[in-house]
């Protein structure tokens, strides 16, 4: 297993390259930082732009192929990301920020794979029963509207609920109330802003995974295996927990490459509307402030999670499949 996850890996890693290469030309040809400075009051002299851009790496005049080539230099040799044009390190940027965003969302990860899955087998065990036919409707509900629009409705529910007891109980914005001193009152405090995002992220994710269990699961609790284990004596649910779900959960815990990169994409309109500064919302200020290195930097974050999301469903799919294992 170890062996097949290396080769993976490495596959990964390669991709990952391939990638954010790509992302850098792209941003280079496209991303104009110099046209902001012009703009700048008072305005600076075009000498005055050039040799700013260039203390800073971002010098326009070299060609995007010397600008590459300076700029994965400093990466390899120094672990230096380069510059923004407001003078700040990316490296300093960037490690302040994905911290915020890995808080934010890692929570909202486990409670959407947890919450997805259970609520499949559930559903699926009480086909077209009452909580069958109530679980599912939301989860299309939650699949087809846009992850914006269910945040705001998330973001409006906690703001009504503040106002109906008369007090502030969830924050709704902000990550940290600013002077509050060490101890229970600052975890308290922690756990009212994390609250209402995170809800929001996992009611929006969890329904993609709900859909995909009970499809699976019923796909294979009339297979020929679950008859015979039924013929032996087990019940229905004793033939479906030992059996029939391990088999559907293969699917699924392939769908999680693709899920977790979905979350934190998602995510990045989730930061923008709870006001948290990480990574997403960064990103996207990356292209209005035409920041050739942040805007690499957080395609280069994409696809370490997509990576990192492709092998824990191969992790995942190597212990509930055995042929995997075998091959």
């Amino acid at each position: 297993m170890l062996k097949y996850l290396a080769k993976r890996g490495i596959t990964y890693m390669v991709m990952i390259f391939l990638t954010t290469s790509a992302g850098y030309f792209l941003a280079v040809s496209s991303l104009k930082p110099a046209l902001l400075e012009q703009e700048r009051i008072p305005r600076p002299t075009p000498e005055q732009v050039a040799n700013s851009m260039r203390l800073k790496g971002l010098d326009p005049d070299l060609s995007p192929w010397e600008r590459y080539v300076d700029w994965l230099t400093g990466i390899v040799t120094r672990w230096d990301w380069g510059r923004s044009p407001n003078g700040a390190y990316i490296n300093a940027e960037f490690g302040d920020r994905v911290w915020i965003s890995t808080r934010l969302f890692l929570a909202s990860i486990i409670l959407t794979l947890v919450i997805g899955v259970a609520l499949g087998v559930y559903s699926a065990a009480r086909q077209y029963k009452f909580q069958d036919r109530v679980i599912t409707s939301y989860s299309y509900l939650a699949y087809i509207v846009p992850a914006p629009i269910a945040y705001f409705l998330v973001q409006l529910g906690a703001i009504n609920i503040n106002e109906s007891v008369g007090d502030r109980i969830f924050f709704v914005t902000g990550i940290s109330t600013p002077g509050i001193a060490p101890g229970w009152a600052q975890f308290v405090d922690m756990l009212a802003h994390y609250a209402v995002p995170t809800v929001a992220i996992t009611l929006v994710g969890w329904g993609a995974y709900q859909i995909a269990q009970r499809q699976y699961l019923l796909d294979n609790v009339n297979a020929d295996f679950v008859r015979t284990a039924r013929a032996k004596g087990l019940t229905r649910n004793q033939a479906i927990a030992r059996h029939a779900l391990r088999v559907s959960f293969i699917p699924v815990a392939q769908s999680i490459a693709f899920t977790i990169p979905a979350i934190f994409a998602g995510g990045f309109f989730a930061e923008k509307i709870f006001a948290w500064p990480g990574v997403g919302s960064w990103s996207i200020d990356a292209i209005s402030l035409q920041d050739v290195n942040a805007a690499t930097a957080t395609l280069a974050y994409g696809s370490v999670i997509f990576a990192l999301g492709a092998i824990l469903a191969d992790f995942a799919t190597t212990l509930v499949d055995p042929r995997v294992r075998v091959q």
